[in-house]
């Protein structure tokens, strides 16, 4: 990992620059209620030239018009931050073709997760730019309950603060010393970290504390996610886990009676939205965390389950990955970020 490239602290009316490098807003309601949602708390949301593009087939337009604006968003001077739309698919079109210049010249906060978890691990890798693993203005902006407020404000404006309990963050294993563990954040989706392997663009995890998260995989496929992982290498020297809340991971007719709710739905005051998450069903959260800690049986160190960042059921946390950060699981589980992602 090159060392750590600090972006300038973002105002509380900063501009914020809004890209779709991967897919479109699946309803275009969501893009406004998202800006609305951005407008109200005092920034300044300025979408993309193309970033309200849709197609071809399931991307937000070209690769050359999704890199125009995801380089035209750093080197905007009236902006302060990134935003992505949405994840989706299509932003490893966009890897070979970064213009790493552009974007060192003038470094700000780049907020997403999901499909951008390569993009975010490249320039973290290549530049030192630390990922802002948090939330998206069409998929979690436009919702009622959407935003983590405390740790998108504290991660922009470079303040310290720590997650536990009250952001899903539980126990799963102790590590075998039984002590806190410091090491550099980092991760994204499991999923996407997977697909990366054997390409140019491989994450750098060793000697990481890693954070994992995805949505609707099965036990199963989460399983033959992080076997491929450890035969990789990629868990040499990590010195503890970190898994997200998992949504809609556990397998339907698992737990939840059949006749009670569908597999994986929840249901959201705004629009009849329905999003899914395996915490609170009953549905085989257990199975789950068996299968976890099968396929983690020979890592020593501690792993904790549960914290909401990225594909979440609600109040999307904010995590930075590049920073120093400390992991403590005994009784209970919490992360502590060390320092700043930005600079003051």
């Amino acid at each position: 990992m090159a060392r750590l490239m600090k972006p300038p602290a973002v105002a509380s009316n900063a501009g914020i620059s809004i890209v779709a490098p991967a897919s479109p807003a699946q309803q275009p309601e969501r893009v406004e209620l998202g800006l609305q949602a951005l407008r109200a708390l005092g920034y300044a949301p300025k979408p993309g030239q193309n970033a309200l593009q849709s197609g071809p087939l399931y991307f937000a337009g070209t690769p050359k018009q999704r890199m125009a604006d995801l380089h035209a968003a750093f080197a905007d001077e009236s902006t302060s931050a990134v935003m992505s739309l949405r994840g989706g698919y299509g932003s490893n079109y966009l890897l070979d073709g970064l213009n790493l210049e552009t974007i060192a010249a003038r470094p700000k906060p780049f907020f997403a997760y999901s499909d951008l978890t390569g993009i975010q691990l490249h320039l973290l890798d290549e530049l030192g730019l630390p990922a802002f693993h948090g939330p998206m203005l069409a998929a979690d902006f436009c919702l009622p309950d959407g935003i983590h407020l405390d740790s998108f404000r504290a991660a922009l404006k470079g303040e310290p603060y720590s997650v536990g309990a009250a952001e899903g963050l539980r126990v799963l294993k102790p590590g075998s010393r039984r002590k806190a563990v410091k090491g550099t954040l980092y991760g994204g989706c499991l999923s996407i970290l997977v697909s990366l392997l054997g390409t140019l663009w491989e994450p750098r995890t060793e000697g990481t504390l890693l954070f994992l998260e995805d949505t609707g995989a099965k036990p199963y496929q989460i399983d033959r996610m992080l076997w491929q992982l450890r035969t990789a290498g990629k868990l040499s020297g990590v010195c503890g886990i970190v898994f997200g809340e998992m949504l809609d991971c556990a397998s339907p007719g698992a737990g939840a009676p059949a006749d009670t709710v569908a597999p994986g739905e929840r249901f959201f005051a705004r629009r009849g939205e329905v999003r899914s998450s395996s915490a609170g069903l009953g549905a085989a959260p257990g199975l789950l965390e068996q299968a976890i800690l099968s396929a983690l049986s020979d890592f020593d160190g501690p792993i904790a389950i549960g914290l909401r960042s990225g594909h979440v059921s609600h109040q999307n946390v904010t995590l930075t990955f590049g920073v120093k950060a400390e992991l403590t699981v005994g009784d209970t589980a919490h992360l502590n970020l060390l320092e700043p992602a930005v600079s003051k």
